[in-house]
């Protein structure tokens, strides 16, 4: 009987081990075992991104694209071809942010399962490329935690989405905290802008923490170019 407790007692130090281990971690940096699930979801969604930015354009496409002048003409037509074609869960495009050290394949959808895969984008708003509101949202302590640090963004900082057909560097303009309920943050102002939403403060979705950035440049990529 004494043999038998004290295996039980031992099997209850190490699992209250594990988990303040499991909770310093998280405190200190993200969860680890949804990290380690994004991370494999990540490495599988870069193979499907590259895949994506080597197809060729279809004939059909390819013939209009030779009828478009300029760089952003073209630019403009990809980027609603792959709206129109993006599919909730698939990778769409790369977001990679310096300041933070942040770079995560976006996929297209913000439900729960795509989230879990990276940071995920909002289906009702823009593609970059259009001239209007481009809207990401990601996690901060979960699943690699792609958007943890998105509150030491300053103005001027710059975020960068590389999308199949273009590059697009956007400048941080401002952060803001607002309800959760609060879609008009991503309504269209008249120019293309990126809005990063995430929740706010770290482990609670009491709020939301927005970052709003504008576009400063665009190149072409792939079939663009």
């Amino acid at each position: 009987m004494l043999r038998a407790l004290r295996a039980v007692s031992t099997v209850l130090i190490v699992a209250g081990a594990l988990l303040l281990a499991d909770a310093g971690v998280t405190l200190a940096w993200q969860e680890p075992v949804s990290a380690l699930l994004a991370r494999v979801q990540q490495d599988k969604l870069s193979g499907q991104l590259g895949t994506i930015e080597r197809a060729a354009p279809t004939p059909l496409q390819a013939k209009a694209l030779r009828s478009l002048g300029s760089d952003r003409r073209k630019i403009a037509f990809l980027a609603r071809v792959a709206r129109r074609t993006a599919k909730t869960g698939e990778p769409i495009g790369r977001i990679r942010i310096p300041k933070i050290g942040a770079d995560f394949v976006v996929v297209q959808g913000t439900d729960s399962a795509s989230l879990r895969k990276g940071p995920g984008h909002y289906p009702a708003t823009s593609f970059p490329g259009l001239g209007a509101t481009v809207a990401i949202a990601g996690h901060r302590t979960t699943y690699l935690a792609p958007f943890r640090n998105v509150n030491e963004l300053k103005p001027n900082d710059q975020i960068v989405l590389e999308m199949p057909y273009g590059r697009f560097t956007y400048a941080v303009e401002k952060t803001q905290i607002v309800p959760p309920t609060q879609v008009s943050v991503t309504r269209d102002v008249g120019y293309e802008r990126l809005v990063l939403s995430a929740c706010h403060p770290l482990y609670s979705a009491a709020k939301r923490i927005i970052v709003f950035a504008r576009l400063r440049s665009e190149q072409p990529r792939g079939a663009a170019r």
